[in-house]
């Protein structure tokens, strides 16, 4: 059984930081490529960020510059930096990770998403 569990979500001022952190437990033996979303009241979900199994970013342009994604292979978490929030970034924020598990099979896995609420 594998799953991913987020966590660092949280009430933050403008201005202010969070990180969120994406962990991978179960029988697996890698995160290969990751990605966080997040999905506002009202509308569709999109792209955040996404980070490659070598480490290759790309950020949605809402975000560039503010935002940072990362990765700990040795923990199998993947992190995303949040700095400089504005109140636009109010969304249950997702990690989504395609796990190699101990098969040697890749499957698709979603976290269970965390809140993040930007106060103006």
């Amino acid at each position: 059984q594998v799953q991913l569990v987020e966590s660092g979500g949280g009430l933050v001022q403008a201005g202010g930081s969070l990180r969120l952190s994406c962990a991978a437990s179960g029988s697996i033996s890698a995160i290969d490529a990751a990605a966080w979303y997040r999905q506002a009241p009202g509308k569709q979900r999109e792209l955040v960020a996404r980070i490659t199994t070598t480490g290759s970013t790309n950020y949605a342009d809402s975000v560039k510059g503010r935002f940072t994604i990362s990765r700990d292979n040795a923990k199998n978490t993947v992190y995303l930096q949040m700095n400089s929030l504005v109140p636009e970034d109010t969304a249950v924020y997702n990690c989504n990770a395609n796990v190699r598990v101990v098969t040697g099979r890749t499957y698709s896995y979603w976290g269970q998403g965390t809140q993040v609420t930007v106060s103006s």
